[in-house]
């Protein structure tokens, strides 16, 4: 299906190998119960996930920095739940949060087993939205670190996806070419669209039930990927 042939394969990972919201509900579970905030934890959640994709994508659009995006996504989600929290605990949860998120290691089902695929064939890389300080921790507690060449993250680059600067030192570094590197990702825009951009093959892992598109090749499961690489 791929015009040239894949010599790189570069993966994002929230949302993609790391199971973000599975591993986020525990972080949250945990931090509530410690500090003995009175919410129900599904009702916390069924408001505050689609609140840090809002903010996660102000954040992409460099409208929000990296402070403001975690204040004001717990803000935000308490003030929808009117539920009366001061600044100083709000503090204390995020930097929390950050604290123990690293330290829940689920992966999406078949993670393993389509990297153990992919190694032997062709050299596997990382570009990540998500911050240098837990990235680098989520790799290695889940055991997902030693599989990949180089590890690209939105800090060291300058830039978030879906801007080019992050693909193209991603590629320099893996040291090769967009038409010869294939990016697979959760997000239409920041993954799919961004690397297209570029000139990469891409593949968009449907983490998030999203309506068929055209842009490209759409997988519900990593398994999928042994029938396309």
């Amino acid at each position: 299906m791929f015009k040239e042939p894949i010599t790189d394969v570069f993966f994002d990972l929230d949302h993609t190998l790391w199971d973000f919201e599975k591993n986020s509900a525990l972080t949250f579970e945990k931090i509530l119960t410690d500090h003995e905030v009175g919410v129900g934890i599904n009702d916390f959640l069924e408001v505050y996930v689609p609140i840090n994709l809002e903010y996660w994508k102000l954040y992409r659009e460099e409208k929000v920095t990296k402070t403001e995006l975690r204040y004001l996504r717990l803000k935000k989600t308490f003030n929808a739940i009117e539920f009366d929290v001061s600044d100083d605990l709000i503090d204390i949860l995020s930097e929390e949060y950050i604290n123990h998120l690293s330290s829940y290691n689920h992966v999406f089902p078949y993670a393993f087993e389509i990297l153990d695929y992919l190694k032997p064939k062709y050299r596997l890389h990382i570009i990540t939205n998500g911050f240098q300080e837990i990235q680098d921790k989520k790799l290695k507690n889940a055991n997902l670190y030693d599989y990949f060449e180089q590890i690209v993250n939105s800090e060291m680059a300058g830039v978030k996806k879906p801007n080019p600067k992050i693909f193209e030192l991603a590629l320099s570094l893996a040291k090769t070419q967009a038409k010869n590197s294939v990016m697979i990702g959760d997000n239409l825009e920041a993954d799919i669209l961004g690397a297209q951009a570029l000139g990469f093959q891409t593949v968009h892992f449907n983490a998030h039930n999203e309506p068929e598109h055209n842009f490209c090749k759409m997988i519900d499961r990593l398994d999928e990927i042994k029938q396309i690489l």
